[in-house]
């Protein structure tokens, strides 16, 4: 009964399966670029950062889609960060198609709104530390609602099905951060590296039965 880090060549996968190690409970953490070994997984993780251009199509040389789509459509399985983008239909970085397991878009922060309550201008890309706000799901058990995670984005999500929405956050405008249907979680932040809350949230992915 294994948890699989998907490994497509882009993202730290070091920092994502020691997190998840050290909340496994003893179960196995593979990381892995084997679609069979990502078939026979109990749960699946799909992380990643860098170009939405360059993860699908290293996505692709790697013989991953499949794979990716039907544990999206069958397992337990969290995205993280650009893995919550590449489940979108289309992002404007590269004007590329996704995988399209959720529909909507993937739009850059606009300039135009890139400031601070007080006026102070904002940089793109976010980076740093950011306040949730959650709406109900299971894996956000044991974690205070307004809890800080870790980000680093340029760009965000836009579902066109709001009632998937299962976080928010605000950076110059208020942006989707977190999202879920049935077996499948997926954020923007980067659980691995927001400390006790990011490592509750990858505990209650381990023992979450969808």
């Amino acid at each position: 009964m294994s948890i699989v880090v998907i490994d497509y060549g882009m993202g730290n996968l070091r920092s994502v399966s020691k997190a998840l190690e050290h909340v496994a409970g003893g179960k196995q953490v593979i990381v892995t670029a084997d679609p069979a070994v990502v078939a026979t997984a109990e749960r699946v993780v799909f992380p990643g950062q860098g170009a939405m251009p360059d993860c699908m199509r290293e996505l692709d040389a790697r013989g991953l889609r499949p794979a990716v789509l039907a544990a999206a459509a069958e397992k337990p399985f969290l995205g993280i960060c650009i893995g919550l983008q590449m489940l979108f239909e289309h992002s404007e970085e590269g004007d590329v198609a996704g995988l399209g397991v959720f529909a909507g878009d993937v739009r850059r922060f606009p300039e135009a709104k890139m400031f601070a309550p007080d006026g102070q201008r904002l940089k793109v890309p976010h980076m740093g530390w950011n306040r949730l706000q959650q709406k109900p799901h299971a894996l956000w058990a044991g974690i205070a609602d307004q809890a800080r995670f870790y980000f680093v984005h340029s760009y965000c999500v836009q579902p066109a099905d709001s009632t998937v929405v299962t976080g928010t956050a605000e950076y110059g405008i208020p942006f989707t951060c977190a999202v879920g249907r049935d077996n499948i979680f997926a954020v923007q932040f980067h659980p691995e590296k927001s400390a006790h809350d990011g490592l509750q949230l990858l505990k209650n992915f381990v023992e979450w039965q969808p």
